[in-house]
Order: structure tokens, then C-alpha cells, then sequence
């Protein structure tokens, strides 16, 4: 046997790997780490005799303690679901102003009606309730149709515009293109866009008044404040559901944007439409 090669510097036996002149030191691993990886392998087997652990061609082996983290996600759930039963049967029992009055079933209301919201509205408003363009934001305390939470629930559980139910809220603005001159049109836009802003032209202002407060003011109010009773949206905020700028008042003015809101009642029960509508409730308003 041919005797093995010891590095020169070092004084350590190579292993007898050589690769461009470059040859392995042989030293050993450390005892300690030794051990550990014989714990290790120990550990393993020990894991796999008492968890399930070898999959075989249609199951896998139970473990000596048959432990099953599905049969434990199964327990866990029926336990979530007896402790919410009493909140359920609660908010099922009791108004709107009896839910919010209880601090803790105000606080599981929220907490479901979120949940509720993310998988059923986000769509719309999103996932927050901030709001998109045609979507209103929630966050806010400007109700089309009331804040209340008795209003809230109305609209949340009917719809708005929504066929199948004849409870839904129904408000719809007439195309002013038949009514009004293009030249009106633009005069009564830059009317309402001084309410909030600076219109485009100061001079359509005062004709755009007069306009307004003989085809508008009977639904937006005189002050063009709105009017919950027929969802006429308050022009004299910054809150906007369809643009704020001349063109888009335009636009909304010539061929209205009707957006329709299905009915919730009949789809998620009167329970949770009451968490859902005690969740927007607490967006903003607190009327």
C-alpha cells in the first residue's frame, strides 16, 4: 500500500482527493458534532415509530400514538364553532342598538361582519372599504341612504337597484341630454364643481345656479347637501363616487351611472347581514 500523502504546511494526512493540485485536508469532524448527527438519526427513527411518518401506496403508517393533525384541526374548529354559537344565537336575538350597546358582542359582530365583508363585498369597495371608481368608500361617514345601522341594514340586506327584491333602495338620476343644451350641461357642472372646487370658467357659475336649483335642487336639496330619502348623493363634499372634474359631472349629467347592489338577505341569512351591517357601522359615521 502506497504510503499517504502528508501535507507539507500543516502536518495533516490527505485524504487522497486531488483536483488541479489542490488535495483535501483528512481531518476529522468534531466528537461533538459526531454525536449530535448520531442523535439525530436516533431522533428520526424514534419520530417515525411514534408520529405518522412513511407513506406507503394508499395511506401512510398511523404512529404508535395514532396523532393526526387533521383530526386536531377538526377538534379546534368545533370548539371555535361551540364558543361563537352563544354570540350567534345573541346577535340573532337581539336589534341592531342591543348589539352595539354590548361591548363584547358589539366586538364579535365586528370581527364577523369583517370577515363577512372580505368574502362577499371586497369585490366592490375592497378589501379595506376605501372605494374605487363607481364604489363607494366606506371609511367615511357619507351615507347614500343614512348611516344608521338600521339603514345600513336595509341597503346591506335589499340591495340597491337589485330586481329580485322589492324592498331594494331605487333612486335613478334622468339623462339631462334630453332635458338640457349641451352649453346648460356645462354651466350647471361648473356650478357644482365651485361648490368644492375651482370650476374651469367663473363666468358659468351664476348660470349653472339657476340651473341647477330648477332641474337639480328637487333631489341634491338647494344647498346641493343631498338627500338620503332618494340616495341623491351630497354634491358638496369632496366625496366622489364617479369623478370630481367637469368632465366627469359632465359625463354622470348626459348618460347617468346606475350601479346595482345584489340583496344579501336572502344569500348569507339575517345574522349575518346584521354583523355585516354593524361592521360598516363602525367604518365611520357613528351615526
Amino acid at each position: 500500500m502506497a504510503d499517504k500523502h502528508v501535507d507539507e504546511i500543516s502536518g495533516v494526512e490527505t485524504t487522497g482527493h486531488e483536483w488541479d493540485g489542490i488535495r483535501e485536508l483528512n481531518n476529522p469532524m468534531p466528537r461533538w458534532w459526531v454525536y449530535t448527527f448520531y442523535a439525530t438519526i436516533i431522533w428520526s427513527i424514534g419520530y417515525m415509530v411514534v408520529y405518522p411518518a412513511v407513506p406507503l401506496l394508499t395511506d401512510a403508517t398511523k404512529g404508535v400514538i395514532g396523532y393526526s393533525s387533521r383530526a386536531e384541526l377538526s377538534a379546534e374548529l368545533a370548539d371555535a364553532k361551540t364558543a361563537q354559537a352563544g354570540n350567534l344565537e345573541k346577535i340573532a336575538a337581539s336589534s341592531l342598538d342591543q348589539i352595539i350597546a354590548d361591548p363584547q358582542l358589539h366586538q364579535f359582530a365586528v370581527a364577523a361582519g369583517a370577515s363577512a365583508f372580505k368574502g362577499n363585498c371586497a369585490p366592490g369597495p375592497g378589501s379595506g372599504a376605501a372605494g374605487s371608481a363607481g364604489f363607494p368608500h366606506l371609511n367615511d361617514d357619507d351615507r347614500l341612504w343614512g348611516g344608521k345601522p338600521e339603514e345600513i341594514y336595509q341597503t346591506v340586506a335589499h340591495g340597491i337597484r337589485y330586481t329580485g327584491d322589492d324592498d331594494t333602495r331605487v333612486s335613478e338620476m334622468p339623462s339631462f341630454a334630453e332635458i338640457l343644451q349641451p352649453e346648460e350641461i356645462k354651466q350647471t357642472a361648473a356650478y357644482v364643481v365651485s361648490l368644492t372646487g375651482t370650476p374651469s370658467d367663473a363666468a358659468l357659475v351664476e348660470p349653472g345656479k339657476a340651473l341647477f336649483e330648477a332641474n337639480c335642487a328637487s333631489c341634491h336639496g338647494a344647498d346641493a347637501k343631498g338627500n338620503r330619502e332618494f340616495g341623491a348623493p351630497d354634491l358638496a363634499d369632496a366625496l366622489w363616487l364617479n369623478g370630481d372634474s367637469e368632465q366627469a359631472i359632465v359625463a354622470q349629467m348626459k348618460a347617468p351611472k346606475h350601479g346595482v347592489m345584489p340583496a344579501w338577505l336572502p344569500r348569507l341569512g339575517d345574522t349575518t347581514v346584521k354583523q355585516l351591517a354593524v361592521f360598516v357601522h363602525s367604518l365611520g359615521g357613528g351615526e
